[in-house]
């Protein structure tokens, strides 16, 4: 058996977006992996056979992530750029998207139509529409009508607005999508005859899930429309196809909808909240919607449990909705303590269990009651798996050379009772190679949200850790996921009773693993884990060196800068800089910066627009000012996925610099 290696994440196989076919018979869904040498992921779809329990790979130019089955069974159309002429349109600035169409059975992928806008979720209403939606940019439009000299004039035009940004309303920005502006998720329908788009929502509409029924002649959507400052709730609609008629189903605007489906051709089922109770993060309750009476009632008033898959992890790529229609069911994932279930629920309410086991449903499909699935178990890296009788059989084998190969420290798990009635749960991860003779150092590693888990699934940068000679351990505080609202809910409280639970957390690992050496233990964590940092070094010395990723530092300036810090500040801090910036500035970790003595390394990236770099640099600059040890490295082009989905390149240069670090100050 081999150490793990910092760079082997570069030959994981990360899978996701599983597809069963129409007549399911066949299976489709995306590998992606990294490439170094390009410095970026390639993705194509793979086919799953049922009947004979095969797996083939369909394309192969490495750009195939998009794709929906035809309802014949037999044809999947997926997006792609497959020729230079169309590489060259894309880099002077030309918006499209080329669709392809290719035969299961055999034969190579054929163009199939091109629609002149930048495609997000499409849907097949017919074989000669389709619905789809797109990003609509007042200042573009389409150059297929344009004289080429027309077209040369425009593109000139498009080339020099990017030196420019007009900002007239919030957010302005928003984490991997950049400026947005007057950019709207707008819904069209193509024809495939007359090569057309034709809008069917309005200019400053954005839309969200979208599902058309049985028959396809009725969609229903979610969407919101606004004007200076997008708001945190949203509306409901339904478009009818064949007469083009668009009519609100709900007055009130003061719902967050989730996910809506027709559930039979009376009924809408609906995932929201009205987030009266625990704010933007309560979970979400199930209602029903009569479409003959438009009454809206819950059919799951005890339902507390997150319906969402938060448990952590750094070996994914690509991602799946968490809720589907089958039949007169509508599935879902919840988190549930440290792992993520797949449910379903009738129109009654009654709630099924369909996927129990330990870990992580990452992606999955449902047609007639047949379910795979996209799973973390265990130590394994992400597999196709199938469903019997709730009984799990693995598909593929993607990264069993990893078990087969590679050392690998299992979690074990340690609870902690952290207050009267609050028992936390928490692992542990020995170095490989233990030697219960030696003294070891140790790294805490906090998750971020703070609505999310760690489990007891593969997560690379813990277990190279634990390959390099490290304890790691890791907890869930309260604040996190899979305990209910009341447990999640730490509103105007974030650096106390978190920070009590981890610090607690800690002293229960120090005093039962004997053989981590107390003076030799560093603390890292990204976004929420990221301000923890930030705050464990303002209120304790413990720590021999700290690692702060895409933190947060200051309330007051994270609310005027971040995609989500104008509702998100006030909601979980309760307080704005005007009404109560006392408030924020207690709960930020600047304020304690100067009690800080601990050697820092900040990882920030400078297109984070979630937790602005202004975060990492008002904190670095602090420390340097009150003479600690500092160092940020700051990475151009990234966003706040830097350690899930940055550039091959990027990540191991992120887990080089918080290794060394540790190494220097840990040894």
């Amino acid at each position: 058996m081999k150490n793990l290696k910092l760079d082997d994440f570069t030959k994981y196989k990360f899978l996701s977006n599983v597809n069963l076919s129409p007549n399911e018979d066949f299976a489709c869904f995306v590998v992606h992996e990294p490439n170094t040498e390009d410095n970026n992921y390639y993705s194509n779809l793979w086919l799953y056979n049922i009947k004979e329990n095969k797996y083939s790979k369909l394309t192969s130019f490495n750009k195939e992530s998009k794709f929906i089955w035809l309802e014949d069974g037999e044809n999947i159309i997926f997006s792609s750029v497959r020729d230079d002429k169309d590489k060259e349109k894309l880099e002077k600035g030309e918006k499209f998207t080329q669709f392809y169409k290719i035969n299961i059975y055999g034969g190579e992928a054929e163009k199939f139509f091109r629609i002149p806008l930048n495609v997000g979720a499409i849907k097949e209403i017919n074989e000669e529409k389709f619905i789809f939606t797109a990003q609509y940019n007042p200042v573009e439009f389409d150059l297929e009508s344009l004289s080429e000299e027309e077209k040369s004039k425009e593109l000139k035009r498009r080339k020099e607005e990017k030196d420019y940004e007009v900002i007239d309303e919030i957010p302005f920005w928003s984490n991997g999508g950049g400026f947005t502006n007057k950019k709207r998720n707008r819904l069209y329908i193509y024809d495939v005859k007359t090569n057309k788009c034709e809008a069917i929502t309005e200019e400053l509409m954005t839309i969200g899930a979208f599902n058309l029924n049985e028959d396809k002649s009725k969609l229903v959507f979610i969407a919101n429309t606004f004007k200076d400052r997008s708001p945190i709730t949203d509306n409901i609609y339904i478009y009818h196809v064949e007469d083009k008629n668009l009519e609100k189903l709900m007055e009130s605007e003061e719902f967050s909808y989730a996910y809506a489906d027709f559930i039979n051709e009376d009924n809408i089922i609906l995932l929201g909240s009205y987030m009266n109770r625990y704010g933007i993060n309560e979970n979400n309750k199930f209602y029903k919607l009569n479409l003959k009476t438009r009454e809206m009632s819950c059919i799951t008033p005890n339902f507390e449990t997150s319906t969402w898959n938060s448990v952590g992890s750094d070996c994914r790529y690509g991602g799946s909705p968490s809720v589907k229609r089958d039949g007169e069911y509508l599935y879902f994932i919840t988190t549930e303590g440290y792992s993520s279930h797949l449910n379903r629920i009738s129109l009654e309410g009654t709630i099924e269990k369909i996927i129990e086991g330990n870990g992580s449903v990452d992606s999955y499909s449902v047609k007639n009651e047949k379910v795979l699935f996209v799973g973390l178990r265990d130590l394994k890296l992400q597999e196709l798996y199938m469903l019997n009788e709730k009984e799990e059989f693995q598909i593929t084998d993607f990264n069993g050379w990893i078990n087969k190969e590679i050392k690998l420290s299992k979690p074990e798990r340690l609870n902690v009772l952290t207050a009267p009635e609050v028992l936390i749960d928490g692992w542990v991860l020995k170095p490989v190679d233990f030697d219960e003779n030696k003294k070891y150092p140790a790294i805490l590693d906090i998750h971020g949200g703070p609505k999310t888990v760690y489990g007891e699934v593969f997560y690379h940068e813990m277990q190279y850790w634990a390959n390099e000679g490290y304890f790691v351990f890791f907890c869930n505080p309260r604040g996190s996921d899979g305990r209910g609202n009341e447990f999640s809910d730490i509103r105007g409280k974030y650096g106390t009773i978190d920070y009590d639970d981890i610090m607690r957390f800690t002293d229960e690992v120090l005093n039962k693993y004997t053989n981590i050496d107390k003076d030799r233990v560093g603390v890292t964590g990204g976004s929420y884990g990221g301000f923890m940092t930030n705050w464990i070094i303002g209120h304790t010395d413990r720590f021999k060196a700290a690692a702060s990723q895409r933190s947060i530092s200051n309330w007051i300036s994270k609310f005027g800068t971040t995609d989500i810090g104008y509702y998100f500040v006030d909601d979980q801090q309760g307080g704005t800089p005007w009404n109560d910036p006392d408030k924020l500035w207690w709960h930020s970790p600047l304020r304690y910066a100067d009690k800080a003595k601990t050697p820092t390394l900040f990882i920030h990236s400078d297109e984070d627009y979630r937790c602005w770099m202004a975060e990492a640099l008002q904190m670095f600059t602090a420390l340097k000012y009150h003479g600690v040890d500092s160092r940020i490295c700051l990475f151009k082009g990234e966003n706040h996925e830097l350690s899930r989905s940055g550039k091959p390149k990027h990540r191991i240069r992120r887990l080089e610099e918080i290794t060394n670090w540790f190494k220097h100050y840990l040894k």
